[in-house]
């Protein structure tokens, strides 16, 4: 099913939850479309790369809020305690 939704806080709200379900939601960006789903969600992952005929070797970018939300859902899971992350001081 497909839904276009104006710019408010409520159709934030819808596209949130769509992701939050399992599902993909496009937007614009200053040059292109984006397609978002829920990175950590490997069904959703899968229907981007169906949705774009993307190779499942060309890998996706994933936005990340701050650098903890890295350590404690990508490289805690991966590395557990024994990798050390370096941080340049911004956050």
């Amino acid at each position: 099913m497909t839904n276009i939704f104006v710019y408010t806080n409520s159709s934030l709200i819808k596209a949130a939850n769509i992701i939050k379900n399992g599902g993909l939601v496009a937007f614009p960006t200053e040059t292109v479309y984006g397609l978002a789903a829920n990175a950590y969600d490997p069904k959703a992952i899968e229907k981007i790369f169906k949705a774009k005929g993307r190779p499942q070797d060309n890998p996706l970018i994933v936005h990340i809020a701050n650098i903890d939300t890295v350590y404690e859902n990508f490289v805690r899971q991966i590395a557990g305690d024994k990798l050390q992350v370096a941080e340049d001081g911004e956050s």
